[in-house]
């Protein structure tokens, strides 16, 4: 009955248009009054826990980071960079974007963070060298999505807080899974532009290549930070977060020179709406989470999973199943912090490995962001190129199968995720 209730009640709120964070904490809050023999103070004091959540404080700086990058230009040197690595291949520019993705996601841990620093230089360039725009579109809203695979990742960040995972060996589980994909997304893109015969750039000579490089070493010097500073247990990951958003700031302002100090108020204020707007989502969902676990509704829900027998196969599949349809209509963190308390337990129960899990549910997300209702990526893709919506949607669409066939690969073969945190030896 409580179970029943507390969903019925969240998924109603949800439906009439009540916000996602305010649906989360109304109905937690409405199951405590009701059934439990919980005090209804037990959840103003979960809020001042989850405010004081150490793990949690790595979002802010992070977001502060991809802040400071976006609006300086630090993407347009990465573009640079990658156009002169690989432009010269055939669909050259396409798979420079990808590249180019794939390097701002280590910078940004943000999925629309990067379509839109990326996409608004890297479309336009491939408009103008004879690229079709919606295969444009749909490369940069799909190689988008590695900014919250490839390290550092804010969704990464939220899955450990709500599962009490290690966010260092979650970061470092996802570095070949993100390379895997950068390069399933490169090889598609050279097996169609062989196809299509689109343009290629001239091979960019020794100099200009080192040159680029040269450029962009700043932006790139900031992975070696935050990932060399964790591994080495310099300092931990929500140190490396502060560190790197301080770095940011300035490579920005004072050695790129992109930005001026009177431009710093307003990437602040930027950074610090979005923060509020995802902490106040984190802040409801633990609310809810905190309902769970006082009702022991995981450890029930797994009893009965486990006593229909299921296999760890086949629980994976029904978690893809679940989390593809939620994608459609929720935003990734309050997915992971409604989902992962639930499916954590049960696949402890099943021998499945948490970090493993964890990228099981980030792989999801990714597919989350370039599916409608809800795909983030769709929308800043839309506003990046001018293209409709229902156009934009078109020109992801055939993206979604390389990424459904990259969760089946990363659904079940563990060593994909499992297989550098392991050789790292990391705990």
């Amino acid at each position: 009955m409580t179970i029943a209730f507390l969903f019925i009640c969240l998924f109603t709120l949800m439906l009439i248009g009540v916000p996602i964070a305010i649906s989360l904490g109304l109905s937690g809050a409405a199951t405590i009054l009701l059934f439990s023999e919980d005090s209804v103070r037990s959840l103003a004091i979960k809020l001042f826990e989850t405010s004081e959540h150490y793990t949690l404080l790595a979002i802010p700086f992070f977001l502060l980071a991809g802040a400071f990058m976006t609006t300086g230009g630090v993407a347009r040197r990465l573009i640079d960079f990658a156009n002169a690595s690989v432009g010269h291949i055939r669909g050259g520019l396409a798979i420079a974007a990808v590249m180019a993705c794939m390097l701002f996601a280590a910078l940004s841990g943000s999925s629309p963070a990067t379509v839109a620093a990326v996409g608004s230089i890297a479309i336009a360039g491939m408009v103008r060298s004879g690229y079709p725009q919606a295969f444009g579109a749909g490369i940069v809203s799909t190689a988008g999505t590695l900014g919250i695979l490839i390290p550092p990742s804010i969704v990464m960040v939220v899955y450990a807080a709500a599962t009490e995972s290690s966010v260092g060996k979650l970061f470092m589980a996802g570095v070949v899974p993100g390379l895997l994909l950068g390069l399933m997304l490169m090889v598609a893109i050279y097996v169609i532009a062989r196809k299509k015969n689109l343009p290629a750039l001239p091979r960019a000579s020794l100099r200009q290549w080192l040159s680029s490089g040269r450029r962009a070493l700043w932006g790139l010097l900031l992975m070696v930070i935050i990932l060399g500073g964790i591994y080495s247990g310099m300092f931990t990951p929500t140190e490396a977060a502060a560190v790197s958003a301080v770095y940011a700031a300035i490579i920005a302002l004072f050695v790129y020179k992109d930005m001026r100090v009177r431009e710093c108020p307003k990437v602040l204020l930027d950074a610090g709406k979005l923060t509020i707007m995802l902490m106040f989502i984190i802040a409801n969902a633990m609310l809810f989470a905190h309902v769970l676990t006082t009702e022991q509704i995981p450890q029930t829900i797994a009893a009965s999973v486990v006593e229909m027998g299921l296999s760890p196969w086949m629980f994976l599949l029904l978690v893809n199943v679940l989390l593809l349809i939620a994608g459609n209509f929720m935003e990734p963190s309050a997915i992971i912090l409604i989902l992962a308390p639930i499916l954590f337990p049960i696949a402890m129960e099943l021998g499945i490995d948490p970090i493993h899990l964890g990228v099981i549910m980030v792989v999801n997300m990714e597919i989350g962001m370039l599916t409608p209702p809800v795909g983030l990526n769709l929308f800043v893709t839309s506003a990046v190129t001018g293209m409709s919506l229902p156009a934009t949607i078109r020109a992801a669409a055939p993206w979604l199968v390389l990424l459904l066939g990259f969760l089946v690969v990363v659904t079940y073969v563990p060593a994909v995720s499992l297989w550098l945190p392991n050789a790292l030896g990391m705990p």
